[in-house]
């Protein structure tokens, strides 16, 4: 089984033995955040593949030399939230994906950052020895080392047998947030469900999502943009949105350990300058 990725947008991307094999159309024209950081103007098929490259040659992605503990790459994103979560003790641990290990369970802050920060729409992944190696050394818990495999409801299971009760977890679609939302009530546990990877998303799904999770990230999804109705948000293009008063305290307390300066300020939310949005948006 090859590894399948979405980035830059939802441009499906597939990769064998550390090489780019295919790549798929770009879904977006550009990316806000890949402009700033990697000087991307256009998302192309050439762009994305060159992202990619980029990505196994600089820290090792899908490869057995996997760099599984990096500084901040975005003040906030859903991994630096996850990571201060912990660090403040608002979680007693994290549900999330890494590429080679599938489904991790984690409450070592500086892995869930390593494996979360350069991290796009992981699709679907098999098992790579170094990766494993590495989370496993670091505290991590893979839920099927064997497999890979990626299942957010049985993370938190697994993390609810270890003991666990205040679980972050990473999940992009409504009928597994719903499904997670039941297993917080059944086995009486304090999840945080940060959603991720939202482009592409329906209105219909986009609504429903927003109804059962904590966070949600704007991604390059205009019906998100268009239905939210947040408590707080971070960033302007590419936004994270808190849509619970629990997501709004661990945004809050993301803030605290932002070393750039911040404005913090009550407006009608949300605040979407139209030149910083992405383009163009699904």
């Amino acid at each position: 089984m090859p590894h399948v990725m979405e980035l830059l947008g939802k441009t499906r991307v597939v990769v064998e033995d550390g090489k780019v094999v295919e790549v798929g159309e770009p879904q977006i024209d550009w990316c806000p955040l890949f402009d700033k950081m990697r000087g991307i103007k256009q998302v192309t098929k050439d762009a994305v593949r060159e992202n990619m490259e980029f990505r196994i040659k600089d820290f090792g992605m899908f490869t057995d030399d996997r760099i599984l503990e990096h500084e901040v790459f975005v003040g906030f994103g859903a991994s630096e939230v996850m990571m201060t979560g912990l660090r403040k003790d608002l979680l007693d641990t994290t549900v999330t994906v890494c590429e080679g290990a599938g489904t991790v369970i984690t409450n070592n802050p500086i892995l869930v950052q390593g494996m979360g920060a350069r991290m796009s729409g992981l699709v679907e992944t098999e098992p790579i020895d170094g990766i494993i190696n590495g989370i496993t050394e670091r505290g991590g818990v893979i839920l099927e080392p064997a497999a890979a495999i990626i299942d957010p409801v049985a993370g938190v299971e697994k993390a609810a047998q270890l003991g666990y009760r205040r679980i972050a977890v990473s999940a992009i679609d409504p009928d597994t947030s719903k499904e997670l939302r039941d297993l917080e009530a059944k086995l009486e546990l304090d999840l945080t469900i940060i959603a991720a990877h939202t482009t592409g998303l329906s209105r219909e799904d986009s609504l429903e999502l927003i109804d059962y999770v904590d966070i949600i990230t704007g991604c390059a999804s205009k019906p998100i943009r268009d239905v939210i109705k947040p408590l707080a948000q971070v960033g302007t293009a590419v936004p994270l949105f808190a849509v619970s008063q629990k997501g709004k305290e661990l945004l809050l307390e993301r803030a605290k350990e932002v070393e750039s300066p911040i404005l913090i300020n009550t407006m009608s939310l949300p605040a979407l300058p139209e030149h910083k949005q992405p383009r163009d948006m699904i």
